[in-house]
Formats: structure tokens, C-alpha cells, sequence
């Protein structure tokens, strides 16, 4: 019989194409929006802050569904087609209220948000953000009826067309534009003056795409709906809808923070160009980020069906030990070859942000944690103790960026992240180990990050002139760190064997 672990690894690779791979594709675009030829740091600034919000709505459209989509779903006994139209009726009536309404009151929206002259982005991100929950009840039930391969091609065919916009409009049409060698094409599709705008269509348009492909899974979309189970979907998800809005705020509320904070004391341009340049260094933590969100896509539907399993617990604590090690990994990858990464980034003008990049991983990383570590008060239908948890990251995030941004700027935001993410992932650990043991192994993770940072703070003690020994050094540390892992895990013969 597969082991669970190895069944979770190849779905986890298969979302990882979409997720890992798809995403990487996209967020490839950073070195084309921070080259000073397309975009200046204050412009890039308007990007973060626009996708900020986007952050925000898409959780509260969603308002926790997804989730309990999943629990109910799976749920012994439950017909799956009332629980799947129930869930899809409701985010139908929703997202599509949410549509009319912000085009309704783009202009009033975009005087609110600090950009009167430009309500068709309002508009815009609309109907981005009313299309992007609309299908995640059917994205959900491709992935509970293990069925990665649709899934990723989906999220690789919006993630083409948008990459494929963007490098029209931006790499190709701009640059044509500026040395004034026009043709029909760029006469026909391009406008200087949108600007940055053409980010937000590029968007858009590979939203409505990906909406097209998803639509064969509408056609499974019954004239059912259930308001028994529809009420207790609701009481199921609202605390996850706290938890979701929570830890946007975590994630994403330090960078329009950032650019209202510092307007009265640098003015608008200078806060905008503070905004894009720690947007601009907050990409270089994608690595994790990413394999923290394909992860999640297969870890979430796992933990459900492995609920019953005798040795459940066992493998949901094997699954933290290998995920801490992987992503402990990449944070040594990226900070040791950080003169190579930091190109990423093609303008000089947002290397100076470099250093808040170690603290930016390590946040990430206790972000997983805590994923890895929130399954128990979701197996255990006690939600609420996860909005609790996150409200308190919420509150931490606020209080440390209105007082550390006026004093450190992005930097503090950076602290603030990590100290959010620490301090819940802690708080998930005890009240987990009250509610619902899993016999974590607090010791083999603490040595784990013992042994990362130990090579973090070495590693710039020896510099020698020679590229080839400075880089062989650094590929030697790396390779102890793997070769120590791979003894612990898989060849010491007193580990303890819990992944079957």
C-alpha cells in the first residue's frame, strides 16, 4: 500500500507545478517591472499596493467556503452534489453582487484609496477579484477529488496568458514605443498613458480566460441548494473567514500601511518609491511562499482524509519535521547566494532593502509552521481558537508596523512580519498539544534551525577572493546541511518510523 507521506509528496508536485513552477513563471515578471526603463520604484509601488488589497477581498469573498467545502465534502455519509452546489450557489449570489457594486462605485472607491483619476483600475480588480472566488468551489473539488492534473493546467493556462500580456504590453509595445519605432500592433493595442494599468489588464483578461476553462465544472452545478447545510457551512467557515481576513492583514497590510504612514513626513512620491522598493525585496521570499502555497493545496484535503487513520498523527508529525528541513533548505539556498538572487531585481535602486530579506524567509517560514500546525482546531471543528489565534497576529502586526515604520521604515514592517508569524506559530504548538496531541519533535526541528542559522552567520566569515572557492564553500555548507537532514530522516536506524 502507497504511504500517505509519498501519496501527499506527488500530489504536492503536482500542484507545485501549478503553484511553485506556474507562480515562479509569474513572479519572474519582478525583473521586468523593476527595471527602471519600464517602471520607477514609486510606480512599482502602486503595483504592491493595489495587489495588497486584492489580497484582502479575494479572502472575503471567499469567506471561508473553500475550507468548509472540504469538510463537509468529505464528510462520511454527506451527498456531495448538495454539498457542491450549496457551496457554489452561495458564491455565485455573492461574487456576483460584489461585481455589480464595485463598478457602481468605482469613482467613490478610488477617491477612498488615494486614486480619483484612475477608477477603472476599481473596475478592473472588480471583476478580477468577483471572478477569482467564483471558482474556487470548483478549483476545491478538483483537488478533493484528487484531480491535480485539470487543476494545473488551469492555473498554468491563466498563469501563460497573463505572463504572456504582460511581456506584450510591457516588453514588447513600451520599448517600441519609446524609440518611436511603432507598427499596426502597437499603434492598435498600446496607450502610454496607462502606464501601470496594463499590469491590472493583463490581469484581468487571463482572469476571464481561466473563468472560461473552468466553466465544464459548472456543468456539475445542480438545482440544489440546502439551507440546513448551507447554515452550517456558515458557522463552520465564519471563524475561518477571521482567520483568512486576519492573516491578510499579517501578510499584506505593512504595505499600504507603509505608504500611509510615510506620506506626512517623505511626501507621496518618496512613500511610494519606500513602498515599491520593499515590494520589490518581499519577491525574493517567494521560494518559500510558494512551496508553502502548493503544499497547502495538498497538505489541507490530506489532513481531512487521514483523520481516520490510526497512524494519523504520526504522519501529520513527520509531515512538520520534513516540511521544516525543505524549507530551512530553501532559506539557506537564497541567503547564501543572495549577490547572485538579489538580480532579480534589475535596478540597483532596490538592493539597498537586501538585508530585511533573511527576516522576510525566516517569517515564511514559521508562516508554514503554522499552517502545518493549524490542522487541529480544523480536524477538531473548533475554528474559532484559529481566529483567536489570528486576530492576536492581527493585533501584533498593527501595534509593531504604526510603531516601528515611523522609526526603521520597511524594516520594521519586516520585524513585524517575523514576530507576527513566531508568535503564532507558538501559540497554535500549546493550544494544539491541549486539544489535539500530535507528537511533534520539538527537539530534531529546534536542531534543524539551530544547524541553518549556525551556517547563515559562518558563511560570511570565510570570503575568499576566488569565486570558485567562495561558491564551493558555500555548495559544501549547503550539502552538509542536506546530508545531516537525509541521516536524521531517512538512514538513522533509531528514527522513529511514523509515515506509514
Amino acid at each position: 500500500m502507497k504511504s500517505p507521506l509519498k501519496k501527499l509528496a506527488g500530489q504536492t508536485a503536482i500542484y507545485g507545478l501549478s503553484s511553485i513552477l506556474g507562480r515562479f513563471l509569474n513572479y519572474m515578471l519582478t525583473p521586468l517591472y523593476t527595471s527602471a526603463l519600464v517602471f520607477t520604484t514609486d510606480q512599482y509601488g502602486i503595483i504592491t499596493e493595489m495587489y495588497s488589497y486584492v489580497a484582502f477581498l479575494v479572502v472575503f469573498l471567499m469567506y471561508g467556503m473553500e475550507t468548509a467545502f472540504f469538510r463537509y465534502f468529505s464528510e462520511e455519509g454527506r451527498d456531495k452534489t448538495t454539498v457542491y452546489s450549496t457551496a457554489l450557489w452561495s458564491l455565485v449570489v455573492t461574487s456576483s453582487f460584489f461585481i455589480a457594486f464595485v463598478s457602481i462605485f468605482s469613482q467613490p472607491i478610488a477617491n477612498l484609496i488615494g486614486y480619483p483619476d484612475n477608477a477603472q483600475f476599481v473596475t478592473w480588480f472588480g471583476i478580477i477579484v468577483g471572478l477569482d472566488a467564483l471558482i474556487t468551489i470548483p478549483l476545491a473539488r478538483l483537488r478533493a477529488e484528487n484531480r491535480p492534473l485539470r487543476f494545473a493546467f488551469i492555473n498554468l493556462s491563466f498563469i501563460g496568458l497573463n505572463i504572456g500580456l504582460n511581456l506584450f504590453f510591457l516588453a514588447y509595445c513600451l520599448p517600441l514605443y519609446k524609440s518611436g519605432d511603432t507598427n499596426w500592433l502597437i499603434d492598435t493595442f498600446y496607450n502610454p498613458d496607462i502606464g501601470v494599468g496594463y499590469v491590472f489588464i493583463a490581469n484581468l483578461i487571463a482572469s476571464v480566460g481561466r473563468f472560461l476553462l473552468v466553466i465544464p465544472e459548472f456543468t456539475l452545478l445542480k438545482r440544489v441548494f440546502s439551507v440546513q447545510l448551507w447554515k452550517s457551512m456558515l458557522r463552520y467557515a465564519t471563524p475561518l473567514l477571521i482567520v483568512g481576513l486576519a492573516g491578510i492583514t499579517n501578510e499584506h497590510l505593512d504595505k499600504p500601511l507603509l505608504k500611509w504612514i510615510l506620506i506626512p513626513t517623505l511626501g507621496e512620491e518618496e512613500a511610494m518609491s519606500q513602498l515599491g522598493i520593499y515590494g520589490g525585496v518581499y519577491k525574493l521570499s517567494i521560494a518559500i511562499t510558494l512551496f508553502v502555497q502548493a503544499y497547502r493545496y495538498a497538505a489541507e484535503p490530506f489532513f481531512f482524509d487521514q483523520k481516520s487513520n490510526e497512524h494519523a498523527k504520526g504522519t501529520y508529525a513527520r509531515m512538520l519535521h520534513l516540511f521544516t528541513a525543505f524549507v530551512l533548505f530553501s532559506f539557506l539556498v537564497i541567503t547564501l547566494f543572495m549577490d547572485l538572487f538579489k538580480h532579480f531585481l534589475q535596478s540597483d535602486a532596490y538592493w539597498v532593502a537586501l538585508d530585511v530579506v533573511p527576516v522576510l524567509l525566516m517569517a515564511n517560514i514559521f508562516l508554514g509552521i503554522y499552517y502545518n500546525l493549524s490542522l487541529w482546531y480544523k480536524l477538531t471543528d473548533r475554528t474559532i481558537y484559529g481566529s483567536y489565534i489570528a486576530l492576536g497576529g492581527a493585533l501584533i502586526t498593527i501595534a509593531l508596523n504604526v510603531w516601528w515604520i515611523p522609526i526603521f521604515g520597511f524594516r520594521g514592517s519586516a520585524w513585524a512580519t517575523f514576530c507576527c508569524y513566531l508568535l503564532m506559530a507558538c501559540t497554535s504548538y500549546v493550544l494544539g498539544q491541549r486539544h489535539y496531541k500530535v507528537p511533534y519533535n520539538l527537539i530534531k526541528i529546534g536542531g534543524y534551525f539551530l544547524l541553518a542559522l549556525i551556517i547563515f552567520f559562518v558563511h560570511p566569515l570565510v570570503n575568499p577572493e576566488s569565486w570558485f572557492l567562495l561558491y564551493g564553500f558555500r555548495l559544501l555548507l549547503i550539502a552538509a546541511f542536506i546530508g545531516t537532514i537525509a541521516y536524521i530522516e531517512f538512514f538513522n536506524p533509531k528514527r522513529h518510523v511514523s509515515d506509514h
